[in-house]
């Protein structure tokens, strides 16, 4: 889309720098100096105790708000004289005067009842006995009031990840006194778009990663973290690929005891466990003002940053305060480090600095403090590409373009239409060699994989590559995507990834002289989704294949903020195999998540240009 009529905001730089040049020891020093810690167990209505730590301000001059963190990570350290040696969401926040909570949820750490991973909301409770997250923050929320001396009756809540679900459900027949909300990466949907799966396929790196230790059981409450998984191999794509069908992964590592794994081995298609999960529905009538917070280049919940923004904009009146920021991030990136660069790809600006000091700060300072003006736009995007933010009254933007890119025969790619007859491209899909997700050998999943350099994909036989010419302008892409491919299979199932690429011209220099990686040529990843093609027209009833006849795969790929310059092409890449970020399709319609090795075939894919392959931005 071209962005029309935005305005472009000031940075302010070098304030930010020396206002953010403390040290780790300095913002610990500081904490002990003005904080007061406390720990207290605050009962829930149907008895269960939550562990809270309490940091109250020493000048008693005058009254504070509340910041509240509900989190399943650990409130730690643990011990009345053991501080925190940062504050969140920021020790900007810290410098401004709030009392600051963090809660263990219930069953995790030092909390009391048991665990649920993104516990269902409950809207019809009838007794005591009918919690959920909504419910223990309300509790949390009405303790607080009226037992912490020196509060001023409103409350915040805000978190990363993990505790941005629990933002979320705080939103759910809020307290009265909750007045601002700022769920950050948000936990949204575990199915379509978040953490450990994409439209139906398994994200395999990042679930059993996080589940071998987050997954393990805790019979009562504790201050001792889970034993870190250990792993044979350093090499995740070795690892995974020796592993085999995801079934060996229950018979070898796992067993019976990761109690969610086991779960999503069970649900292999949207159903009932994975919709009562999802908040989206339920964000209705909302009173708190919200602040979405959300990375560009997050690799674990851009999908719900959008979509939580989307979903309150949509079913609450206009008249509601609901804002979008997005930046050049990662997964919470904003709130560790300047923000100034990620990977390879330098932003200009230390635009985290930007963020804490002139939206976050901005945003409770007004609704819990009274303080300044309400000046912050409806969604305050950074653009990549061109490395400035930008704001705008609506996202997706108003007063844009549709533009349509086809797939072209000789490998091109432009907005003109191929006539029929024009060919199809192909490639065989090997689930015995598959696409890796980055190029270099390591365990742990990469951050800088969202943006990485393509050209070790663009060089295998199982990835198809279509690119423009040079641009004669600049071209800005907001919003949503859309991809439509026309394909066959000589399988009965496939996935479709589709990589939206940025290629930068073979003279570009190196920002820093000593980068490793030549910029010169440099095909940054944009936006990269994959589509498990049993799910092309029902995530609820999938469809196999039919061997040779030509089928339409259409999904959508989250938001981009992009420009791609005047001189830079405009690359996509097709292909059938992204690991072991994603497991192998077996490219047989069976149950993958209980199958065999013999499930596993070669496949040839075929995706036909006559039939208007498009991407749509």
């Amino acid at each position: 889309m071209r962005i029309l009529n935005t305005l472009l905001l000031a940075f302010f730089l070098a304030c930010f720098v020396s206002m953010h040049a403390q040290t780790g020891v300095e913002d610990s020093i500081y904490i002990r100096t003005f904080y007061t810690k406390t720990e207290q167990y605050i009962t829930m209505r149907d008895g269960v105790r939550l562990f809270t730590s309490i940091y109250t301000p020493k000048d008693k001059s005058k009254t504070y708000p509340i910041l509240l963190n509900r989190t399943p990570y650990s409130v730690a350290p643990y011990g009345a004289d053991a501080y925190r040696t940062a504050h969140r969401p920021s020790m900007v926040m810290a410098r401004e005067g709030y009392i600051f909570v963090y809660q263990d949820v219930r069953g995790r750490w030092m909390s009391e009842g048991e665990f649920e991973d993104i516990r269902p909301y409950n809207p019809n409770k009838k007794s005591k006995k009918d919690t959920d997250e909504s419910s223990d923050t309300w509790d949390t929320i009405d303790w607080l009031i009226k037992n912490i001396t020196g509060n001023n009756g409103r409350v915040g809540v805000s978190g990363i990840s993990y505790p941005g679900f629990y933002s979320t459900m705080s939103l759910l027949d809020a307290h009265p006194a909750l007045k601002a909300v700022s769920p950050q990466a948000p936990v949204t949907d575990w199915f379509i778009g978040d953490d450990f799966h994409h439209n139906g396929a398994l994200f395999l790196l990042d679930g059993f990663s996080f589940y071998s230790g987050f997954g393990q059981p805790r019979p009562k409450p504790t201050t001792v973290g889970p034993k870190r998984f250990d792993w044979p191999v350093q090499d995740n794509y070795k690892f995974f690929l020796e592993m085999g069908p995801l079934r060996n992964a229950k018979a070898r590592y796992f067993g019976d005891s990761i109690r969610f794994w086991n779960d999503l081995m069970a649900h292999p298609n949207l159903d009932e466990f994975w919709k009562a999960r999802n908040p989206r529905p339920h964000l209705k009538n909302i009173k708190p003002a919200v602040l979405t917070v959300g990375g560009l280049f997050d690799a674990e919940d851009c999908f719900g940053a959008w979509r939580t923004y989307e979903a309150i904009e949509k079913q609450n009146p206009a008249t509601h305060s609901n804002r979008l920021v997005m930046g050049p991030w990662s997964h919470g990136q904003w709130a560790r480090n300047s923000g100034e660069s990620l990977g390879n790809i330098h932003f200009g600006a230390p635009t985290s600095y930007y963020f804490r000091e002139s939206i976050e700060k901005v945003f409770f300072n007004y609704y819990l403090k009274d303080e300044g003006g309400m000046a912050l736009p409806e969604a305050t995007i950074f653009l990549t590409g061109a490395n400035e933010w930008r704001a705008f009254e609506t996202w997706p933007p108003k007063n844009t373009d549709n533009t349509r890119w086809y797939l072209q025969p000789g490998q091109g790619l432009s907005q003109t239409k191929p006539t029929a007859g024009e060919g199809h491209a192909e490639y065989i899909s090997d689930p015995a060699k598959p696409v890796p997700y980055a190029e270099h050998v390591h365990l742990d999943r990469t951050a800088e994989y969202m943006l990485d350099d393509q050209r070790f994909a663009a060089r295998r036989p199982d990835v198809l590559v279509f690119e423009t010419a040079p641009l004669q302008e600049d071209f800005t892409a907001t919003g949503p995507i859309t991809a439509e491919l026309y394909v066959t299979t000589t399988g009965t199932d496939a996935d479709f990834v589709v990589k939206v690429i940025d290629v930068f011209p073979d003279n570009t220099p190196n920002v820093n002289p000593n980068e490793k990686t030549p910029m010169g040529g440099y095909q940054m990843l944009v936006r990269g989704e994959v589509m498990r093609g049993r799910y092309r027209n029902s995530f609820e009833k999938p469809e196999p294949f039919v061997p040779g006849q030509v089928t339409k795969v259409r999904f959508e790929l989250p938001d981009i903020a992009h420009t791609f310059k005047k001189g830079h092409r405009l690359m996509v890449q097709v292909q059938s195999s992204w690991f072991p970020l994603v497991d192998r399709n077996p490219q047989t319609f069976v149950d993958i998540y209980q199958c065999g090795e013999e499930a596993f075939q070669k496949a040839t894919h075929r995706v036909f240009l006559q039939c208007a392959a498009r991407l749509v931005c």
